[in-house]
């Protein structure tokens, strides 16, 4: 199979599955909200959950990203089994680091909350302490999950990696509505621990397949464990910003109005959607191939492939960004306003996600940007400038939290992502002649264009469905899907006048799919 069918298949398959881990993701935070609302148990929760949190979108996908270049290089060298012993030595030295931390997070607890959640009464405090207690081994499993992830990648398997996250879903969910109905927010701390081991182990019997053999060996001196150590760990501390970004919302919102850190938080999670839907299929699929390129000693090719998935990820972002905007009342109205969420909840989350969404478009291309740099195994190059831009998100939150509240942080973050974009994309480009071209930016104003039409449309006709359709139930569910179908019906035929190449492209390879040709969508033409 070649180059391009491998990146279009996996494409594919990891859309797919990230589509079912994304609605179960809506799920669980639909059932979270029904079971504890914007309350002060949520509050608690998301604070306690903030150190697993960070091992699962840090340590994990900082393992999986820099075991994917390492392996590559190894196979490419004909080097395969010193490939797979590396694994197992990473495995146990990963083990070995995480489960001390998860130790010392423990006696740190009473710290961490009070760090994180330093507005919080002493109940919530007491509670958001006894929850972190309950969550923190998930770490082990988490970071064992995200190299799991990168071992798989780098062998052709996207399908089972995906859909890992989905079942970490599950387990949340049972914990929510089961295991919550009883326990409370103990039952939902149980839940994530139990998906965390979920998500690691059912990729074990996919890596036995594909050759892995786990051996007891212990060598933190061996020098390729030290070589993962020394990527991984500019990277991890780059990754780690965006974290703090996420604290220091927190923290400031903290001592705002009750609700304020959930409805942040729901509101993330649905900004998140898009990203995990169109970014992380794409960058997680070209990834490999990117990095084959630099093993190969072909910058050329790389600038092409990464400039068609910076266009696959605008033409796919602008549009939702129109969407949330526009929508952002009835959609959250629709997925959340239930049980404990009332309209006060749903007010204040649709706030947050107005301000969210206006930095959606440099949070999507930071993801796939940043993977042109670890291809090369520069993971130093973003790590600076993500930490450089950690001052004009403090700045900004600062300066807007008194004027907007929560939605101001919210504002902080999309400032702080567009800035990091900027810089990234001008940084890359210097290292890649090719990336950035003249038709990439006649791409980027048709896009604009086509979803500026869009945006139009739908406004409209949300307005003559809101004036007679009921507000809640399926009278809202059908105003969101009419305006969601017209909406993209009439992004597509835009872009389709503007003549728009990967979206003529994207038509022809899924008419192809349906006649079971399947053919390199990413194959140079």
């Amino acid at each position: 199979m070649s180059t391009g069918q491998v990146v279009a298949r996996a494409t594919v398959v990891v859309m797919v599955m990230l589509t079912i881990s994304r609605i179960l993701g809506l799920g669980r935070e639909s059932a979270i909200a029904y079971r504890f609302g914007a309350t002060h148990a949520a509050d608690a929760y998301l604070v306690a959950y903030t150190i697993p949190n960070i091992f699962y979108a840090v340590a994990g996908i900082a393992l999986a990203t820099v075991i994917v270049p390492i392996f590559t290089e190894y196979v490419t060298q004909n080097r395969r089994e010193e490939a797979w012993r590396l694994c197992s030595l990473v495995t146990n030295a990963l083990i070995v680091f995480t489960a001390a931390g998860a130790v010392v997070g423990m006696f740190l607890a009473p710290v961490i909350v009070g760090l994180l959640g330093a507005g919080f009464t002493p109940e919530t405090f007491r509670l958001s302490v006894q929850l972190t207690l309950i969550m923190l081994p998930s770490i082990i499993f988490f970071s064992l999950a995200g190299l799991f992830m990168g071992i798989l990648n780098a062998n052709n398997v996207f399908g089972l990696p995906a859909f890992s996250s989905a079942a970490l879903n599950i387990v949340i969910i049972f914990g929510a509505l089961f295991l919550g109905k009883y326990y409370g927010p103990y039952g939902l701390a149980a839940g994530v621990l139990g998906g965390a081991a979920t998500m690691a182990l059912i990729q074990v019997p996919a890596l036995r397949r594909v050759g892995f053999r786990y051996s007891f060996e212990l060598n933190l001196k061996h020098p390729a464990v030290k070589r993962v150590l020394y990527l991984m760990l500019p990277l991890t501390l780059g990754l780690s910003v965006n974290q703090v970004y996420l604290m220091i919302d927190w923290v400031l919102a903290s001592g705002l109005a009750e609700g304020s850190i959930a409805s942040l938080n729901y509101a993330n999670k649905l900004i998140q959607l898009p990203q995990s839907l169109f970014v992380l299929a794409v960058s997680t699929a070209i990834f490999p191939t990117l990095s084959r390129h630099i093993a190969e000693g072909h910058p050329a090719e790389m600038a092409h492939t990464l400039r068609r998935g910076v266009k696959v990820v605008f033409l796919l972002t602008v549009p939702a960004v129109a969407g949330l905007v526009i929508l952002r009342e009835p959609i959250v109205t629709l997925l959340f306003q239930r049980g404990l969420f009332d309209a006060r909840a749903t007010e204040m989350t649709a706030a947050a996600l107005l301000f969210f969404a206006v930095g959606l478009v440099g949070h999507c291309l930071v993801m796939l940007v940043s993977r042109g740099f670890f291809a090369m195994q520069d993971m130093r190059t973003p790590v600076v400038v993500t930490i450089g831009t950690l001052t004009v998100k403090l700045g900004a939150s600062v300066a807007l939290v008194g004027h907007l509240a929560h939605a101001g942080l919210a504002l902080g973050t999309s400032i702080t992502a567009l800035l990091n974009t900027v810089i990234l994309v001008y940084l890359l480009h210097r290292r890649l002649p090719g990336l950035i071209t003249s038709d990439l930016l006649r791409f980027c104003a048709g896009v604009l264009a086509a979803a500026g039409l869009m945006g139009v449309m739908v406004y409209g006709v949300d307005s003559v469905l809101g004036g007679f359709l009921p507000g809640s139930g399926l009278g809202l569910l059908l105003r969101v899907g009419i305006d969601i179908l017209l909406g993209a019906l009439a992004y597509f035929l835009a872009g389709i006048l503007i003549r728009l190449d990967e979206l003529k492209n994207m038509v022809s390879y899924g008419k192809r799919i349906l006649a079971g040709r399947i053919t390199g969508f990413w194959i140079r033409g």
